[in-house]
């Protein structure tokens, strides 16, 4: 028959042997987050090389798809005025482009809450109002 000293020992050992397991799973699944981590890290790396890649040739493709345009048009004016009204048209289009870009800039400054501000005086406002009576 056990005594009250051997069960508390063995309580005192059992519970000790608990936070160590308890520890050493901490630890583990620490290091398997970390592994994970690790292997998702390398999949985005390499998937935004893959699109860098992809825009750069995209970017060429746009280059080429201009100069077919030019080299179509000089079938009807010659080479150098073809080549001058794809150029004007892409200037053309960035201006286009600029000026959009502007105008959304403009609508969005100040970047202040302003909703979200106005909400805040009037709950202030509120709880002061309440705090007077």
């Amino acid at each position: 028959m056990p005594t009250r000293a051997a069960e508390g020992s063995g309580v005192g050992t059992s519970a000790k042997q608990v936070a160590e397991h308890a520890s050493t799973l901490a630890k583990l699944e620490l290091e398997l987050a970390g592994l994970e981590l690790k292997r998702k890290a390398g999949a985005f790396g390499a998937g935004v090389g893959i699109g860098v890649g992809a825009a750069v040739v995209a970017f060429y493709g746009v280059g080429f798809l201009f100069a077919t345009a030019a080299v179509a048009l000089a079938i009807v004016v010659d080479p150098w005025l073809a080549v001058l009204i794809v150029t004007a048209g892409l200037f053309g289009l960035a201006a286009v482009l600029g000026l959009l870009a502007r105008s959304r800039i403009k609508a969005a400054a100040p970047p202040l809450p302003e909703q979200a501000i106005r909400e805040a005086k009037l709950t202030s406002e509120a709880l002061k109002a309440d705090g007077h009576r």
